[in-house]
């Protein structure tokens, strides 16, 4: 793997009407990998890329992609850079189809791969070629994440933020998103990750940070944390 540095975030502090969610974080992810933030409710996690992909103001602190400094960048720029965020809650368009979906996303950019790219999510979400014409409020839960997924794929993403991806499915539909991101790191596509299943997020990723009220607290590879006491009291159900 390459371990190349893509994203550097340096003494991070986000605050909501001056209550910091976040304080004073810092962890990077190499060119390749799948990294993971984990904790509960509240931890920070969400800030935190937020704050990345510049849908959040920065009290303190700096982050850089590719060795460029994002604070200078307002989101639409990042986005032009190979960053795309995927929230909580997917935002997807209900009005349109799934492929205008798809191809909105792609509207800002000014090669003419496009169509390579749609060929891309088809292979890699067989469901939503099938459902193609089909509205985006008329998909489940699963098929919507999927397609947000794939809209941030058509942005040309080198650094894909997925923020609980598999908030609100059911077991079966957690498992076949949690094979889709490994699929697509094999692909080369840099990913952090946000997950409350932790078992799954530690299942996929290379490294890992726990957070607890917005402070990184461990980190390290996930077989060192999944033995961790701490690690599998809190998350993993063991004592």
């Amino acid at each position: 793997m390459n371990t190349q540095s893509l994203l550097s975030v340096d003494d991070l502090w986000v605050s909501y009407d001056r209550i910091a969610a976040v304080r004073g974080v810092s962890f990077e992810v190499d060119q390749g990998e799948i990294v993971t933030l984990i904790g509960a409710n509240g931890a920070g996690k969400s800030s935190i890329l937020g704050a990345v992909s510049g849908l959040l103001p920065v009290s303190r602190g700096r982050l850089t992609l590719a060795g460029e400094d994002l604070l200078k960048l307002p989101a639409h720029r990042r986005t032009a850079r190979g960053l795309a965020h995927v929230p909580e809650g997917r935002m997807i368009f209900g009005n349109l189809t799934v492929e205008e979906n798809l191809r909105l996303a792609a509207y800002a950019r000014r090669d003419r791969e496009e169509a390579q790219d749609l060929e891309r999510v088809w292979h890699l979400f067989p469901r939503l070629a099938e459902r193609r014409r089909q509205w985006g409020n008329t998909l489940s839960g699963g098929e919507q994440q999927m397609l947000a997924v794939g809209r941030a794929l058509m942005s040309r993403a080198r650094l894909l933020l997925l923020d609980e991806p598999s908030m609100g499915l059911a077991p079966m539909l957690v498992r076949e998103i949690f094979r889709v991101i490994r699929r697509l790191n094999e692909t080369g596509v840099t990913i952090l990750l946000v997950e409350q299943n932790a078992r799954l997020a530690l299942e996929v990723a290379h490294r890992a940070y726990i957070l607890e009220t917005g402070q990184v607290v461990l980190s390290g590879p996930p077989g060192e944390l999944r033995d961790h006491p701490q690690v599998r009291a809190a998350y993993l159900g063991g004592g």
